[in-house]
């Protein structure tokens, strides 16, 4: 599964903006503050020429008396419209952030195994927390920038039109300068916006990495490695940053120089005798004033291009995310209750931009109330065949079939409710032990359930010691509890499911012997009347399986009984014979 082509900037920034625009009545306020804040300065710009002329030259009582009453009256009402626009703009971005976030965490929970496999973790994080802010600031902030000070401009212009349209019209040889600063910016960031995403997925990345798996850089001396793995991709993301301020600097460096030329311009012609005649010192200082409050929009106007490239790079990502489809789930069917019954024909299997099949041509059946286990050595094919059966992969040939349907005919939701998961490596939430084995769907299970679920895994031997019992925090990723306590509530979270299939991925392998003897009696208590698949390495565990399959290269190369395979002398039996001499020696 692979994103789609980007949509060009224009489409991108029209379909973010929508989001915006779902804020439409704090938007109004937000637009309506903007437009009296232009229309305020401009008009404080107009007022420069009476204030000049009537009270200092002509000294009008009248003028005199009102002129600090409306200045102060308009500076208030222009601080409301200041508030509005900033409260609206910044009530919009965070709903907007909000919106987007859950987007993309409802479609990361969508996404099918295959799409994590090949997600940097780095980029998954980057993308809910830096990405979405710089998509706020493109659809929000740049806004603000866009119509404000273009209304600020506007205004300016038109109270020096009114002054003098002689000299406005000498601005007119700022207007293609700046269009070709605007492009040149505008070319530039849009080169840089992508690489910046990338980088700080590569910085978020690392230390992700580095942070999991902490004790492993500190056992094996991988923190000179680290650091300058971390020096290079932060390095990357700081001369990639310098390059945006340093196209800012130029660009307003630029327009100022413009700018100034201009104002050069505008006083030469206005001290020329017949401009004198007919122009006051205070329409003279309005036109000035008017021109030199533009110039601040005029450079923030230029500059709003690398807020823009840069969120429009940031949405184009989002939205290949937003756009991919979910798991593919065409079943029509509703599975009540398994009756357990597994049928795979001829099988295949290969992962994306792989070259070898992970499985071949296999076919197992699996009866109902079964045991099936699969051994054999690492990289065999095991863990990608019971992967097939909650659908976490689809095969890429054959057939799969439960209870006489075909695997697809099943509603994904109505399959998946009939497996419970125990693996290898636990998953636990920071959460509550209850909340942990009560977890999803288990989560209206009575308190009386949970804790005979967790007594069943031998689990209530430690959790009666722990501060609050059931209701203790077991940590970020279960942190607070050993290994073999995080594979006992995995398993009392299996127990409370009773599911009638169940999948054992290394079930016992982080247990002692006493807790291993106990956990697996309550898994032959469990098993009973259910299909279970057992993935196991210690072949002592599964010797009573209905049957033994040994995979190979992703090949079923022998099934029986343990008997039946140790009679055989085959694959089985050298892994059997290898592990009693291990064992022995």
């Amino acid at each position: 599964m692979s994103a789609a082509k980007p949509a060009s900037a224009a489409v991108t920034y029209r379909r973010l903006l929508g989001y915006s625009a779902r804020h439409w009545p704090i938007a109004s306020l937000a637009l309506a503050g903007m437009a009296l804040d232009a229309g305020i300065a401009s008009l404080f710009a107009w007022l420069i020429k009476p204030m000049l002329d009537d009270l200092f030259g002509a000294r009008n009582p009248t003028t005199i008396f009102w002129m600090p009453i409306v200045i102060v009256s308009l500076f208030v009402v222009r601080g409301i419209a200041t508030w509005f626009t900033d409260y609206g703009v910044a009530r919009i971005g965070r709903g907007v952030v909000h919106r987007l976030r859950e987007e993309i965490f409802g479609r990361y929970l969508a996404m099918p195994a295959s799409f994590f496999d090949r997600e940097p973790s780095g980029q998954l994080l980057s993308r809910v927390t830096f990405t979405v802010e710089q998509v706020a600031n493109a659809s929000t902030e740049a806004v603000k920038v866009i119509v404000l000070d273009s209304l600020m401009v506007a205004g300016m212009i038109c109270v020096m039109l009114y002054h003098s349209w002689q000299l406005t019209l000498t601005l007119f040889i700022m207007a293609p300068l700046i269009a070709l600063v605007v492009w040149f910016v505008g070319r530039r960031y849009r080169r840089i916006a992508r690489r910046i995403q990338d980088s700080v997925g590569s910085v978020t990345g690392i230390v992700e990495e580095v942070v999991g798996g902490q004790r492993e850089v500190k056992v094996f001396g991988g923190r000179r490695y680290e650091t300058g793995r971390f020096a290079e991709v932060n390095e990357q993301n700081r001369v990639l940053n310098l390059k945006v301020a340093s196209t800012n600097a130029l660009s307003t460096s630029l327009v100022q120089i413009v700018a100034a030329s201009a104002l050069a311009i505008i006083i030469f012609f206005a001290t020329r005798p017949a401009t004198l005649e007919t122009m006051s010192s205070g329409a003279f200082m309005s036109l000035i004033t008017a021109m030199l409050t533009m110039l601040p929009s005029l450079k923030r106007l230029t500059t709003v291009q690398a807020m823009m490239q840069r969120g429009v790079a940031a949405a184009q990502d989002l939205f290949a995310i937003v756009d991919l489809p979910s798991e593919p789930d065409h079943g029509t069917h509703e599975l009540d209750r398994s009756r357990g019954e597994i049928d795979l024909k001829r099988v295949t299997l290969k992962y994306p931009d792989s070259h070898v099949d992970a499985l071949r041509d296999v076919s197992l059946y699996c009866a109902p109330g079964s045991v099936t286990a699969l051994v054999g050595r690492s990289g065999g094919g095991k863990s990608s065949l019971v992967s097939l059966i909650p659908r976490f992969y689809e095969p890429s040939d054959g057939e799969i079939v439960v209870d006489g349907r075909p695997i697809g005919d099943w509603t994904l939701e109505s399959l998946r409710r009939q497996i419970a998961l125990v693996s290898q490596h636990v998953v636990l939430f920071n959460d509550t032990v209850a909340r942990n084995i009560a977890y999803g769907a288990l989560g209206g299970a009575s308190e009386a359930d949970i804790v005979a679920a967790a007594r069943a895994a031998n689990a209530m031997e430690f959790i009666e010691r722990m501060p609050h019992g059931i209701h203790s925090m077991v940590g970020e990723g279960g942190a607070l509890l050993s290994g073999g306590q995080r594979q006992r509530i995995a398993i009392a979270r299996a127990i409370l499911k009773n599911a009638p299939i169940l999948i054992l991925d290394e079930a016992t392998s982080a247990l002692d012997t006493e807790s291993e003897r106990l956990i697996q009696d309550a898994l032959s208590r469990l098993m009973k009347e259910r299909t279970t698949l057992v993935i196991a390495h210690r072949l002592s565990t599964i010797e009573h399986a209905d049957q033994i399959v040994v995979l190979d290269h992703g090949r079923i190369v022998e099934a029986g009984s343990h008997a039946e395979l140790l009679a055989r002398d085959g694959h089985y039996a050298a892994l059997h014979k290898m592990q009693f001499h291990d064992a022995v020696s």
